[in-house]
């Protein structure tokens, strides 16, 4: 996702697969087709492989990290606009459980749900027309 909250790239994956996995194909999968970005942030969650997979790809990847001290929930900044992103998509009947067969279909359909929410953006409503009252 870009700084807005729009998504860029999507890469789908099993749910039996580690988070790493992504994490090298994402990169390169951005790199092809937005060669601008220069810089990616990413969760404690990703290895050092992931940094240098990007550092091989010319962009700075930056790990978020959690303030040691900081106790119970505490929103990070940066990550506040991909959970954001992720809950609007979440609303999407299609993406809610997985109904695909093809790899290619379930990525298709997060697009396609990107795609409705910036058309709202553009438009400048924030909700839907039959929920509107």
């Amino acid at each position: 996702m870009d700084v807005p909250g729009l998504v860029i790239a999507v890469v789908v994956l099993a749910a039996s697969a580690h988070e790493n996995t992504a994490g090298t194909a994402l990169p390169g999968k951005v790199a092809a087709t937005t060669p601008t970005v220069t810089t990616a942030l990413v969760d404690q969650g990703f290895k050092s492989s992931v940094v240098a997979h990007g550092a091989g790809l010319g962009t700075g990847v930056q790990v978020v990290e959690r303030n040691p001290a900081d106790k119970g929930f505490i929103p990070q900044p940066k990550r506040r606009v991909v959970e954001q992103t992720f809950g609007i998509l979440s609303f999407r009947r299609r993406l809610a459980r997985d109904y695909e067969h093809k790899i290619s279909s379930s990525a298709s359909r997060a697009c396609w749900a990107m795609t409705g929410v910036m058309a709202r953006r553009i438009a400048g409503t924030s909700t839907r027309s039959w929920r509107a009252a």
